[in-house]
């Protein structure tokens, strides 16, 4: 009779937890290997728009699944060049529909990275993890929600890092689909808006600003909005102190 709880069953448990994030590390690897990077970017959509706008006007319901499909995809496998396909979504789809495309495709990904960080990694890195880890732990567990949303408003860290960390943070399921999806909103709706004008920017043999999202008419609001996020934080904390100090 084997022993169950032996090492090699220790070994099969631990390569179980770490498949789902081999698996993307994989994808991203045969991304690159296979080429597929030239069809994510300007050129290709110079070179196809018009058989992607055909392909909008005669099946706008089909091809709007397939892009949240792939979208969720390349943010999965945390391949680079979101910015350019919400772009290209609001050329083909127009602003608002590119907008709610994006944005589920967006979470639907973020979730997948999520949910195999979290599997593969988190319990292993929280199980060694320092008291100032802990304590921050404990501190984003508390306002998970507030602080997901000011990570994902303000674009100060790339988004496949955005969509690890809480995972080691323990950061619940239901919280970060939320602040996924309420927090990549406004940037999503700013590059849709971008690619909405797309047409006459190609035309003109140019290319969208992708730094368009730091200029301070978009980025002040966003600011804004994200300062708004944190303020029950930072109240909470003022009233603890003031607590502890009566």
């Amino acid at each position: 009779m084997t022993n169950s709880s032996g090492p090699k069953a220790g070994k099969r448990r631990l390569l179980g937890r770490l498949a789902p994030l081999a698996v993307l590390i994989a994808g991203l690897i045969l991304f690159f290997v296979l080429g597929l990077d030239r069809y994510v970017g300007l050129d290709a959509l110079r070179e196809h728009r018009h058989w992607l706008s055909a392909q909008v006007e005669s099946e706008p319901w089909l091809t709007g699944a397939v892009f949240v499909g792939v979208y969720a995809l390349v943010v999965a496998f945390s391949i680079p060049g979101g910015a350019i396909l919400t772009i290209a979504a609001g050329f083909l789809f127009s602003t608002v529909p590119a907008t709610f495309c994006v944005v589920i495709g967006a979470t639907i990904g973020a979730t997948a990275v999520f949910l195999a960080a979290r599997t593969a990694l988190g319990d292993f890195l929280r199980a060694k993890a320092g008291p100032g880890l802990r304590r921050m732990e404990e501190g984003f567990r508390e306002n998970a929600l507030n602080y997901l949303l000011v990570l994902r408003l303000i674009p100060l860290f790339p988004f496949w890092l955005v969509n690890l960390v809480p995972a080691f943070l323990g950061v619940s399921l239901r919280v970060y689909v939320i602040g996924t999806f309420i927090g990549i909103i406004p940037g999503t709706f700013v590059y849709a808006s971008l690619g909405n004008g797309l047409g006459a920017i190609l035309d003109a043999g140019g290319s969208p600003d992708l730094r368009i999202i730091f200029t301070p008419e978009i980025l002040i609001p966003i600011v804004g909005m994200a300062i708004l996020a944190v303020l029950p934080v930072v109240y909470k904390k003022i009233k603890a102190r003031r607590a502890g100090a009566g």
